[in-house]
């Protein structure tokens, strides 16, 4: 319990480090967010499938490629079904800010994308907290690297809409972390869930695959291949897919 704990505050300090540096690496921290984020969609992508999908199919016995394929889906149309309801990040960034006049209405739209930012934090929580129902607890602590790697640029990105609406930096920076708070409500809610029950571990660890792919297909490489950035951005997500995929080898 005392591992997952720990994992669960790695995962939302993830965001509160992003936050600092958000607050210190201004001029810095558009290239570096793309190529941590690219990593950590690499990462991702390689836990999502080798860490909860594939053992999905085999927790799963007779019954596992169906009860896999549900839960991938019931992941992905969890999240597609948050964003009907509150855009994400691809949704809220650039131009979308400028276009609103300063004021209230500019306030509500980055608190707005802040929220976006929380609601979607808990089911990735969810991922890291219920890979540690295989019992593979270094797996599971891949798994929630990829994810806390991911939240470290997220931490940066909305530092700088909230000051640009002249939030004070104190008020700024605790939003910044009950961000990180919501993850690690998640991490524990996964863990608890798959803890109780191991029949729902099979489905647990698919829909956690599924909202693991939705993400980094939807909005991680989305976000990072624009501005020309494409090339560098692929090649961070190749990295960071083998050296997760050398962590799984060599680990086992």
């Amino acid at each position: 319990m005392t591992i997952v704990l720990l994992t669960a505050l790695g995962v939302g300090g993830a965001t509160v480090i992003g936050a600092i540096l958000g607050f210190t690496c201004k001029g810095l921290s558009h290239r570096f967010s793309d190529i941590i984020l690219s990593f950590a969609a690499g990462v991702m992508l390689a836990a999502a499938v080798l860490g909860l999908i594939l053992p999905s199919l085999e927790y799963g016995g007779s019954t596992g490629f169906p009860i896999t394929v549900l839960g991938i889906f019931c992941g992905a149309l969890c999240l597609s079904l948050m964003d009907k309801v509150v855009p994400h990040l691809h949704r809220l960034t650039g131009t979308d800010r400028e276009d609103h006049p300063s004021g209230a209405r500019q306030v509500n739209q980055v608190l707005l994308f802040v929220m976006a930012i929380a609601i979607h934090n808990l089911p990735e929580g969810l991922a890291a907290g219920v890979g540690f129902g295989t019992g593979n607890d270094a797996e599971a602590i891949t798994i929630a690297l990829g994810i806390a790697l991911q939240n470290i640029p997220e931490g940066m990105v909305i530092i700088g809409p909230m000051l640009a609406v002249g939030m004070r930096p104190g008020r700024t920076f605790l939003i910044a972390m009950a961000t990180g708070v919501v993850e690690v409500l998640g991490t524990l809610l996964g863990y608890f869930a798959v803890s109780l029950s191991s029949a729902v571990l099979p489905f647990a660890l698919a829909f956690a695959g599924g909202t693991m792919l939705y993400v980094i297909s939807d909005e991680m490489i989305p976000e990072t291949h624009g501005d020309g950035a494409q090339r560098g951005a692929t090649y961070a997500l190749l990295v960071g897919f083998c050296l997760m995929l050398a962590m799984t080898h060599y680990l086992e």
